[in-house]
C-alpha cells in the first residue's frame, strides 16, 4: 500500500512562491490564465504539491501549460530548457532495466515518473510543449512508446534541433547522460 506524501505547510508555501514567480515570468505559456485560479486549485489538491516539488527538486522547472477541457484540470509540465538534470541516465522502463547484464543505470524513466506521481509525456504532448519554447536543444527526453514498438525492444525519445521537433527510436535499455524524461501533472 502506498503512503500519501505531503509537504509541510512551510515547504508548500515556498513551492507556491517559486511556481507563482515562474508562472508570472512565462505568461506566453498560459496567456488566458491567472495565478489566483491556479493557486486556488493547488490549495484544493495539496497532495499534488508533493509531486510538483519532486518535479522542481529534480530540475524540471514545472509550469502551467494548459487546462484539460473535459475536467478543468490545470496541466503542469517540465519546462526546463534541457531535459531535467536530476532525471537523466535512465533506461526506458523496468523490463529494459532488468534486461541489462552490465553497466545498469540507476533506474528507469517510467518507474521514476510513477514514484514521483507524474506522467511521462506522450509524443503529442511533447510536440505541444515544443510550441511553447525550444526545449531539449542539447539533450533528449524519453516519451511514451506505443506498445507495438516496445514489444520489439524499442523506445521513443524526442528533441529539438534545427528548428524542428524530432522523434527517434533507441533500444529501451539504452541510457545516456544527456537523455532524461519530461513529466506532466494534472491538478
Amino acid at each position: 500500500m502506498k503512503t500519501k506524501r505531503h509537504l509541510s505547510p512551510a515547504d508548500s508555501e515556498t513551492l507556491l512562491k517559486v511556481l507563482e514567480a515562474r508562472f508570472l515570468k512565462n505568461m506566453r505559456r498560459h496567456p488566458d490564465m491567472v495565478w489566483g485560479a491556479v493557486s486556488e486549485r493547488l490549495r484544493q489538491h495539496p497532495e499534488k504539491l508533493w509531486s510538483l516539488n519532486e518535479m522542481e527538486r529534480t530540475g524540471g522547472e514545472p509550469d502551467v501549460t494548459g487546462v484539460e477541457p473535459a475536467t478543468g484540470a490545470i496541466i503542469f509540465c517540465d519546462c526546463s530548457l534541457q531535459s531535467p538534470s536530476g532525471r537523466r541516465s535512465l533506461c526506458y522502463d523496468r523490463k529494459a532495466l532488468e534486461s541489462r547484464r552490465q553497466n545498469k543505470p540507476v533506474g528507469s524513466a517510467l518507474e521514476m515518473a510513477e514514484t514521483m506521481g507524474i506522467e511521462v509525456l506522450a509524443e503529442a504532448e511533447y510536440r505541444v510543449l515544443q510550441t511553447l519554447g525550444s526545449f531539449d536543444t542539447t539533450t533528449s527526453s524519453w516519451i511514451i512508446t506505443p506498445e507495438e514498438v516496445r514489444k520489439l525492444g524499442g523506445a521513443l525519445f524526442g528533441d529539438f534541433r534545427y528548428g524542428k521537433v524530432f522523434v527517434y527510436h533507441n533500444g529501451a535499455e539504452s541510457y545516456y547522460a544527456s537523455r532524461g524524461f519530461r513529466g506532466m501533472l494534472k491538478v
